[in-house]
Parts: structure tokens; sequence; C-alpha cells
């Protein structure tokens, strides 16, 4: 790691899409591609001020005339030089006022090692019950009247309402979604790109938060 950047335990990219590699053995690999962007330190937060510490990364560089007054002026006091509009913190055992304006490293995301993925999933628009919580749904066969609707949502007299949170017909996806143990496959600085084996959440163009794993080294 050079003084330049800073070594965090994740960083934030943009899901291109996936392919397929083939290793050594000619075994066929499918893979995501995680488009690299600078992830730059843009605030340092204490114990004694905050009460906890982390580091603020900004990410998600923009022309300069769609950035705000408020954060183009957050910016420039942490010496960033970028456009960067989106912002996210990650917690940390000990901060540096030094790291303030320095980009994260990759140094922790090494080939073979694991890391968990954080996305937003997918939107599918409205569903019903069936396609939304896996209901069983009523009898097939013709005239039952029954085929894919909810059913009984509550009783007449007790509790003479419907109780929050039911399983009902509405918006599916766009919720956030982590997968583990997805295993790093490659990650080359000079293309821009880092592979992962298998899928994750999120859609194509999303943004993503890419973690050293929790259950594997």
């Amino acid at each position: 790691m050079s003084d330049a950047t800073v070594s965090l335990s994740a960083f934030y990219g943009i899901k291109a899409g996936m392919t397929r590699i083939f290793d050594q053995n000619g075994n066929h690999v499918p893979v995501t591609v995680v488009k690299l962007i600078p992830n730059v330190i843009s605030q340092v937060k204490t114990a004694e001020k905050d009460g906890y510490t982390a580091y603020q990364v900004a990410y998600n560089e923009k022309r300069a005339n769609l950035i705000t007054s408020p954060v183009k002026g957050q910016l420039k006091k942490a010496n960033v030089d970028k456009n960067l509009s989106k912002f996210a913190e990650i917690r940390v055992d000990e901060v540096s006022a030094d790291a303030l304006g320095k980009e994260a490293s990759l140094d922790n995301f090494a080939v073979a090692s694991y890391v968990d993925v954080t996305g937003s999933s997918k939107g599918k628009g409205f569903a019903g019950v069936m396609k939304r919580y896996n209901f069983q749904g009523g009898p097939a066969s013709h005239g039952s009247h029954f085929h894919r609707r909810v059913g009984s949502i509550g009783c007449r007299a007790t509790p003479a309402r419907v109780w929050k949170e039911k399983k009902m017909p509405g918006h599916l996806g766009v919720e956030t979604s982590t997968v583990q143990n997805i295993q790093v496959v490659e990650v080359n600085l000079e293309g821009g790109y880092m592979l992962l084996k298998g899928s994750i959440p999120g859609s194509k163009n999303g943004f993503v938060k890419i973690a050293k794993s929790v259950k594997k080294a």
C-alpha cells in the first residue's frame, strides 16, 4: 500500500454485467464484472467528536454542473479534486486525519479471497402474493374461482381490521440484498475491473458494496 492510498475493509464499485472465463483446467467459470471506480476519503469520524470511528468515502464521479454547492464545499474541504456525488461510511478500528483526500486501496481483496457483496435487488414491479411471497395459491381446476388470489386477510369482528405488514400484493424488488462468500477471481487495476465468481445482487450499472467476508478469511 502506498502513502497515497488507505486500506479499507470495503469499497464501492459498479456492476458491469456477467461473462465467463476458463480456468487452467479448461473449466467454464461464470463471473460478474465489477467496474472499479475511485473511492476517496471525504470525512474522518472520530470517537471524540462523533462517538465512533469510521471513514466517509465519496464515489460516483459526475460533471461539475451536476454537483450541488454544499457537496462541492465538502469535497473542497477534504481536498478532493473529483466531482463525486455519493457518500457512504465504512467503520474502522482506528482512523487517521492524514487519510483525508486519499483513495481507498484494494490490498485487502486479493485473488482467491472471499467477499460479501451488497446491492439493491432488481425491481420487478407490482406482483401478486404467489410471485412475491411464494404463496401456494388455490386449485388450478375449472370452476374454482380461486387460483392466484390472496385469500382471507383477517376476521370480521376480531380484530375488525387488517394487521400491518400483512403479506399482500405490492411492489417487488429494489431491496438491499447481500450475498456472502463470493470468491475473487481476478483483480485488474490497469483495466479497471474485478471478476467475482458467480452472480451478485443488483442490476447492470448499479452500485455494489464489496466488503471482506465476515465468515471466511
